[in-house]
């Protein structure tokens, strides 16, 4: 139905479409900031410092350097911050600054199927749109990329109808005791609140998931904290893999045939996805009722739509796990001892699993008592592709798994459909080349129910270690309540042995509560040696029933 205009008279579809035109993604962002974690100040000044964070972590690991990371706010006024962040990474060419940190959905991981914390172009150059937005001012970036070489600092904004860096000013200098890396300084409006859901815990919890990362942190009332690595060792590079053929959708299959420059079916199969060999790719032409030497370039969608149906009939190989980079258990285990204090740590890396043909792999990390609050939930640290997920806790399938796991047979109190209360720590992590974020804010798990499964698995392989270490403390426990107790009849044996054997009271007293602090300490001793060792022996029936559930 057409509009009316102002004199009453109906619009044409001619007017109306010149009121039409195209939206860059920078203006849709612009006007939806939301989307991106800027909702309001407190989240906006925590998203700025993780997106700079995650970008300097991956550009260290790429260049095989062990990371350190200075982050400092510098508060301007009440609602101003400056958010500066430097990292000793290997820097970035001049001709790319512009693009890297003013332009959306420009970067090298979209198409890249291997672990990374960002993948799709879009973080940094948001938290430079968002300062650009909330104060007028353009980011400051400096780079430089060898000892031998000249820095380059430029000024920039983002041009956001043309989605394209606007660069005010440029420069290169001398960039003295600096070897190599990037720093960017943002001025954006802001709220700065330690506690929960704050810059402070994000770089705790950053700290943690990367063992082998240094980071200076100095907050704005000018107090500084440093979390050393706790490993001197890069984890494993993930290396990139093809697709493989049950991840892909029918579009994707059809595009992929467009654009291949394979000769044949044959040649297209093998060398565009991975898993597959001669041998994999006859079996798939066959269940598809097509010729190896097709060419792709004549496939109509009907033949695509049975080459998907092949493919779905084929048995293919999972896809390599090499493409993941997981922190494993005993460096896991290390972290948490590092920044918690608790009295029992355990951790568990769970075998690799795939899941719409792209592979995962789930960590779960437990810290006991401590310091630790006994009569609140349990603290849940979340993690995906070593970035914490802060936000968004209730409708992630992390905390799904978590409530849906009977906690009590391992010592914990938990009411129907709650997250477990104790001196705990939980920490989930979950690696993988495709993390499904239920939102572009990337803030909580989508819940897929063969990941909450796989979940789950972790956390009752974690669960099991814990259940041991706490029934032997509680007969350690025993144990000494039953010593405090024959305590108290010593009197009373001493004064009739002395009556029997006319010894003097006192000395035979102090002879029995000798005896019996002796043989206390043994048993203490003995029971601790066995709490501080392998408790897997004593689960193992607890597993099997487990299993068999």
């Amino acid at each position: 139905m057409a509009e009316e205009n102002g004199t009453g008279q109906r619009k044409t579809a001619e007017d109306l479409a010149k009121k039409q035109r195209d939206i860059s993604i920078a203006e849709f962002f612009e006007k939806n900031r939301h989307l991106l974690g800027f909702d309001n100040p407190r989240k906006a000044l925590l998203t700025a410092v993780k997106e700079a964070v995650d970008n300097s972590l991956d550009a260290c690991e790429e260049a095989g350097i062990l990371p350190e990371i200075n982050i400092e706010l510098i508060q301007l006024s009440e609602t101003r911050f400056r958010v500066i962040i430097e990292d000793n990474g290997p820097g970035i060419v001049k001709e790319q600054l512009p693009k890297i940190f003013a332009k959306l959905l420009y970067g090298s991981k979209f198409f890249k199927l291997a672990q990374s914390r960002g993948q799709q172009g879009i973080g940094i150059s948001a938290t430079v749109l968002y300062g650009q937005l909330t104060t007028g001012k353009p980011a400051i970036i400096s780079s430089k990329t060898g000892p031998t070489k000249i820095a380059n600092r430029i000024k920039l904004k983002i041009n956001t109808q043309k989605n394209a860096p606007d660069v005010e000013e440029e420069e290169q200098f001398n960039w003295e005791g600096k070897d190599h890396g990037t720093r960017i300084e943002v001025d954006l409006d802001g709220s700065y609140m330690k506690g929960h859901q704050s810059v402070d815990e994000y770089l705790k919890e950053t700290a943690i998931i990367n063992p082998h990362a240094t980071f200076i942190y100095t907050n704005p009332e000018a107090q500084q904290v440093i979390y050393s690595r706790a490993a001197n060792k890069l984890p494993p590079e993930p290396k990139e893999i093809q697709p493989h053929p049950y991840g892909v959708e029918l579009g994707r299959l059809i595009k992929m045939l467009e654009n291949t420059e394979c000769r044949t079916l044959q040649q297209f199969l093998t060398t565009e996805f991975c898993r597959v060999g001669p041998g994999t790719a006859k079996e798939i032409c066959e269940n598809s009722s097509l010729l190896p030497n097709t060419k792709p370039k004549d496939f109509t969608r009907e033949m695509a739509e049975q080459l998907y149906n092949g493919i779905q009939k084929s048995k293919i190989m999972s896809p390599p796990t090499d493409c993941l980079s997981p922190i494993g258990a005993e460096l896991l285990e290390k972290s948490l001892k590092k920044e918690i204090n608790a009295e029992f740590y355990t951790a568990v890396s769970r075998p690799v699993f795939v899941y719409r043909g792209n592979p995962f792999l789930v960590e779960v990390g437990i810290a006991y008592g401590g310091a630790q609050p006994k009569d609140e939930p349990v603290t849940l640290l979340r993690f995906a592709n070593r970035v914490p997920l802060l936000y968004q806790q209730g409708s992630c399938a992390f905390t799904k798994s978590v409530i849906a796991t009977a906690w009590k047979s391992y010592g914990l109190q938990q009411s129907n459909g709650a997250i477990p209360v104790g001196p705990v720590t939980i920490l989930l992590h979950i690696a993988s080349v495709w993390v499904p974020f239920t939102s572009e804010s990337k803030e909580a798990l989508a819940h897929y129910p063969e990941i909450i499964k796989e979940i789950k698995l972790g956390l009752q392989e974690a669960g099991r270690k814990l259940q041991s270490y706490v029934n032997k403390k509680v007969r350690v426990q025993n144990q000494l309540e039953r010593a405090n107790m024959f305590d108290s009849y010593i009197p009373e044996v001493a004064d009739a042995l002395s009556r029997l054997t006319g010894d003097n009271k006192e000395q035979l007293i102090k002879k029995l509560k000798e005896m019996i602090k002796k043989e206390e300490i043994q048993n203490v001793i003995h029971n601790l040696e066995s709490l501080k060792g392998n408790v897997e022996e004593d689960t193992k029936l607890a597993e099997r029933s487990e299993e068999e559930d």
